[in-house]
C-alpha cells in the first residue's frame, strides 16, 4: 500500500496537485487507524480496499444496521470473495471485534462502521492494535464523531454531474483531508477508472 498509482501521480503533476502529500495521505498508511466521513465514506472504504495489500479484508457492521453491502457494487472496485462481512451486537463487541482483527497479521485491513463517539482511550486501544498486527484499519464515522487518536480524517463527499461541465461520472468524488498527525492538509477531486482499476485526480470544473 505504499506506492501511488502512476496514473494518480502523473495527474497530480499535471494539474499542480500535491503528489508528494497526497502519496504520503493515500493509499493510507499501514499499520495505523484512519476516519472517514461524508456521503461519500463508502465509495472511499472501497477504493481502500481496492489499494489493500493481500490478505484479510474485514468490514464491521453493528446487526442493527438494515443496509446491506451490494457486492454487485463492490465489483467495481475489488473482488468482493476477498470481503469478511463480520456483524456485530453493538459497538462495544464491534471495537472488540475491530480490536482483535487489527491485531491479526494475516489481516490486511479493517472496516469498522462507528455508531457512537470514541473516546481517547478506544482510538488509542486501535492505534495500539494496528500496530502489534501491522494491519490498516479505516473508520466509517458520522461527521463529529472522531476520534483524538486517529492517525488522518477524510471528509468525502460525491460530485453531482450537474457541478461539472460535461460530467457525467457518478464516480467523483472531493476528498478533503481534514486531520493529519504526519503532514498537512488538502483537498482533491478524483474519479475511480473502472477500466483500469486506478484512481485518478482531475482538474477543478472552469469557473
Amino acid at each position: 500500500m505504499s506506492s501511488l498509482p502512476p496514473s494518480l501521480s502523473a495527474a497530480s503533476a499535471r494539474h499542480g496537485g500535491p503528489a508528494p502529500l497526497f502519496a504520503s495521505a493515500f493509499p493510507l498508511r499501514p499499520a495505523r487507524v484512519h476516519e472517514v466521513c461524508g456521503a461519500g465514506a463508502t465509495a472511499f472504504a472501497a477504493l481502500t480496499c481496492a489499494r489493500a495489500r493481500a490478505g484479510a479484508l474485514i468490514w464491521i457492521r453493528e446487526t442493527w444496521m438494515r443496509d446491506q453491502l451490494s457486492p454487485l457494487g463492490l465489483a467495481d472496485f475489488f473482488d468482493p470473495s476477498r470481503l469478511i462481512l463480520a456483524r456485530a451486537p453493538d459497538a462495544v463487541d464491534a471495537l472488540a471485534v475491530a480490536e482483535e482483527a487489527l491485531r491479526d497479521s494475516a489481516v490486511a485491513l479493517v472496516l469498522l462502521e462507528v455508531t457512537r463517539p470514541l473516546d481517547l482511550r478506544e482510538g488509542r486501544r486501535l492505534q495500539l492494535a494496528a500496530k502489534t498486527g501491522g494491519a490498516t484499519g479505516l473508520c466509517l464515522i458520522p461527521e463529529g464523531m472522531g476520534s483524538n487518536a486517529a492517525e488522518t480524517r477524510w471528509r468525502v463527499q460525491p460530485l453531482w454531474a450537474g457541478a461539472r461541465a460535461g460530467g457525467a461520472d457518478s464516480t467523483l468524488l472531493r476528498w478533503q483531508l481534514i486531520k493529519n498527525k504526519s503532514g498537512t492538509l488538502g483537498a482533491w477531486d478524483v474519479c475511480w477508472n473502472r477500466t483500469t482499476y486506478r484512481l485518478d485526480v482531475v482538474s477543478p470544473p472552469a469557473q
